[in-house]
């Protein structure tokens, strides 16, 4: 277990103030496709095969469209009005929870972590390796994850740059001490994210330290009893960790691989196959509400929403400042307005669209670690998994325009200058010089 972190560039203002154009642009027709579709997406008698179903989330900031989709009434608009969204104690229960469905009193979908399409298809990561079809049907962000250190080490020059964290922890480790660094789920983005970042400062995630699974919620009390070094995890544990002044962070993933894709809506393919028509709804709404997380003058009230007791039961000053752009690091440093904020959208939906080019890192990174065969098909394993068609008939349907059709946002580059090609994996793979992976 363990993680890793990467950029795609350094520049580019965010577009979240974007999101709805209007006029005559890309979104403009939504108020056609309302007239259209009055009271929802589809014609009375030609509606969804059912009400809803069970999705579950874990107390993330990036789970936020399934939220703002349930409180302001999306679902139910789209013909789904039953949908229950539903909190996860970890990404384990999530897991246990899909391999049930809802017929057996599960769920059939989330807010996933992007590579668990992947590894619950595989069996990997399942009981018994038995395979949990998946389908991605839509990304919900990029961005805004944190790298967080204990203030053990706030004495160091650690960024992006990790290196000076090898010297330190070989020191612990002499003294006889055991060096943890936690994230969320084997395999999983966080997992990825803080592997590449040690790797990147010549750390050896497996060998140097301990990797080591604590759920989002519970990062911030483990390191304030000083039960790991550091962790990786998203919002608003990473800045709840710095307002109360037990550790601070080191670098948001966004400085690693800027724009860098982060948790999907994932279902069970078998009720994606057997409820065609819901499963568009879902997206449609979820799709809506990413736009309306977008724009920055709702940035306020999508805070106090998900902060609720219900929700995720933390204080709004805990979520409000990242998800604007503003990073308190801590140890004094403090950058406000920066374009590391969460994006759930996008100007055309390039952030909601399932690039298949990025889940073919997502494979090719877990190769690297072990979690899968070097000789893994990487284009059948996403081509499987990833439903970005029905993406676009999400988009079709809604009346948008101008939206991604292809399956490569292209050539990937992260802050240590690696480059990953989604045509060419195994050079990426051969740039790297640790990995487990022998390539």
């Amino acid at each position: 277990m363990t993680k890793e972190i990467l950029k795609r560039g350094t520049g580019g203002s965010c577009a979240s103030r974007r999101a709805l154009i209007k006029g005559t642009g890309a979104f403009a027709t939504i108020a056609a496709a309302k007239a259209a579709f009055p009271g929802g997406a589809f014609a009375q008698g030609a509606g969804p095969e059912v009400k809803g179903t069970k999705l579950g989330y874990i107390a993330l900031t990036d789970a936020s469209p399934l939220i703002i989709a349930k409180e302001k009434g999306l679902f139910a608009k789209h013909g789904v009005p039953d949908m229950e969204i539903l909190k996860q104690a970890s990404w384990g229960t999530t897991r246990e929870n899909m391999a049930l469905g809802t017929k057996a009193n599960g769920i059939d979908g989330a807010h996933l972590l992007s590579p668990k399409p992947h590894l619950y298809t595989t069996g990997k990561v399942m009981q018994n390796n038995q395979p949990l079809p998946m389908y991605t049907l839509m990304r919900l962000n990029e961005d805004c994850q944190g790298l967080s250190v204990s203030n053990e080490y706030k004495d160091l020059k650690i960024g992006t740059d990790s290196s000076a964290l090898k010297e330190a922890f070989a020191n612990k480790k002499a003294a006889g001490k055991e060096v943890k660094v936690a994230m969320t789920f084997p395999g999983g983005t966080h997992d990825l994210w803080i592997r590449y970042w040690l790797a990147a400062g010549g750390i050896d995630p497996d060998k140097d330290v301990s990797t080591i699974v604590v759920p989002p919620a519970q990062m911030v009390a483990n390191m304030k009893v000083g039960s790991m070094d550091a962790f990786c995890v998203g919002e608003p544990w990473n800045e709840q960790l710095v307002n109360q002044n037990i550790g601070f962070t080191a670098a948001t993933t966004g400085e690693v691989w800027f724009k860098h894709p982060e948790k999907v809506l994932g279902m069970r393919a078998d009720w994606v196959d057997a409820n065609p028509k819901a499963a568009l709804a879902i997206m449609m709404a979820t799709m809506e509400a990413q736009m309306w997380c977008e724009k920055m003058e709702n940035k306020q009230e999508m805070a106090e929403i998900i902060g609720r007791r219900q929700w995720f039961n933390v204080p709004v000053p805990d979520i409000i400042g990242r998800i604007k752009g503003d990073i308190n690091y801590g140890r004094g440093r403090v950058e406000k307005g920066t374009n590391l904020l969460m994006k759930f959208w996008g100007e055309k939906g390039e952030t909601s669209y399932p690039w298949k080019s990025l889940d073919a890192w997502f494979v090719t990174e877990n190769i690297r670690w072990g979690k899968f065969e070097p000789n893994t098909d990487i284009k059948a394993l996403v081509d499987k998994t990833n439903r970005s068609d029905l993406w676009r008939d999400a988009a079709k349907t809604l009346g948008l325009a101008g939206f991604p059709t292809g399956d490569s946002r292209g050539v990937e580059k992260f802050f240590d200058g690696k480059v990953f090609d989604p045509a060419d994996p195994t050079t990426y793979l051969k740039s790297l010089s640790i990995k487990r992976a022998m390539v």
